[in-house]
C-alpha cells in the first residue's frame, strides 16, 4: 500500500514590476490574483513604509477597502481546486497575489489565504512566499 503525500499549496505575494513568480514544479503556475483593484495603503503617508503584515495595514485594509469581499470571493474559488486535488491525490497547487510593489496587498492577501486554507485544510501543506521582501520600502531607523 503506497502512502499519499499531503498537497503542497504554495501561497505567495509578488510585484507585477518584477514578473511573475516561477513555478518550479512545471504546472504552469496555478492561480493567479490580481490585488491591484483594491485601494492602495502606499499612497497614505507613513503606511507607505509598512508591509501587508503589519496592524496598521491590517485595519486599513478591513475599513477602508473591499479586501474582505475580495478575499472571500478567492476562497470560494480555491476551494474547488483544493477539495479537487485532493480527492485526486495531486502534488501541488500555486496561489499567487500581484500588486505594484508586492509589499502590502499583496502581502496581506496571501497571509489571509494561507491562513484560511491552514484553518480550513489541515491535511495539507502550506508554504508562504513573499517574493518581493527584499524590496520593501521600509523607513530607515
Amino acid at each position: 500500500m503506497t502512502m499519499n503525500k499531503p498537497l503542497e499549496i504554495t501561497v505567495q505575494s509578488f510585484s507585477y514590476r518584477k514578473g511573475y513568480p516561477e513555478d518550479s514544479t512545471g504546472n504552469g503556475g496555478g492561480y493567479v490574483f490580481d490585488c491591484r483593484g483594491i485601494l492602495n495603503p502606499y499612497r497614505f503617508g507613513e503606511l507607505r513604509y509598512l508591509t501587508g503584515k503589519d496592524q496598521e495595514i491590517k485595519e486599513f485594509f478591513q475599513e477602508k477597502t473591499v479586501m474582505s469581499s475580495f478575499l472571500d470571493c478567492i476562497q470560494n474559488i480555491i476551494s474547488i481546486s483544493i477539495d479537487n486535488y485532493v480527492e485526486r491525490n495531486f502534488s501541488s497547487l500555486q496561489i499567487n497575489f500581484g500588486c505594484t510593489g508586492g509589499q502590502h496587498r499583496s502581502v496581506y492577501a496571501a497571509e489571509q489565504i494561507a491562513k484560511y486554507i491552514k484553518s480550513n485544510y489541515p491535511s495539507v501543506n502550506v508554504q508562504l512566499n513573499h517574493t518581493n521582501s527584499e524590496n520593501w520600502e521600509l523607513k530607515k531607523q
